[in-house]
């Protein structure tokens, strides 16, 4: 019923504020006993206001990012559980990947100086990798992408948060194990 809520929700979206957060599979790992809680990030980019959800799993003394959980050259959900998602209120870019207005599920594939970033208008789909089947890859509107440094310290548990780039857009800087990655927002 939650999802099934959530969903109408997306299908009549208000111009004031992006659709909420959508759960899944509640009734088998309700969102109090997760490991990896769900988060979110609102900011405005132009004049679209933006949220983005996301599971934030934490290290627990695992090399995450280029190890055996997260590996290099392979497809990530970027988070836990759902799909992470963004929905947007009006029209942006996502690492060049132009988005009208509308809910998205965001995937990456890491690489050691760089993340390719996929978005794909398919929110249903549980977000582990064996999920992004040849239907949901259909569904993908653009790959981009988004360079890698290192972070000074290791980060814990998975951090997205909105950061001004150089030329005042926005950008989604994704924080985890040893890795720093920008990805640029911008209106459109």
């Amino acid at each position: 019923m939650l999802i099934l809520t959530a969903l109408l929700a997306l299908t009549t979206p208000s111009a004031a504020a992006p659709a909420p957060c959508i759960t899944m599979n509640t009734e088998k790992l309700p969102l109090a006993t997760r490991q990896s809680p769900l988060d979110s990030l609102s900011f405005t980019v132009g004049k679209a206001e933006v949220k983005v959800c996301y599971g934030r799993p934490s290290l627990r003394g695992r090399k995450m990012i280029g190890g055996e959980a997260v590996p290099y050259g392979k497809l990530w959900r970027t988070g836990s559980n759902e799909p992470t998602m963004i929905h947007t209120t009006g029209p942006i870019t996502v690492a060049g990947v132009a988005l009208a207005p509308g809910s998205y599920s965001l995937y990456t594939i890491p690489g050691p100086k760089e993340f390719e970033v996929i978005l794909n208008r398919s929110i249903s789909q549980w977000g582990h990798e064996s999920t992004y089947t040849d239907e949901v890859k259909k569904q993908e509107v653009g790959h981009g992408k988004a360079p890698a440094t290192a972070t000074k310290a290791p980060v814990e548990r998975l951090t997205l948060t909105a950061a001004p780039s150089a030329d005042k857009a926005k950008a989604l800087v994704l924080e985890w194990d040893g890795t720093h990655v920008e990805i640029p927002v911008a209106a459109k």
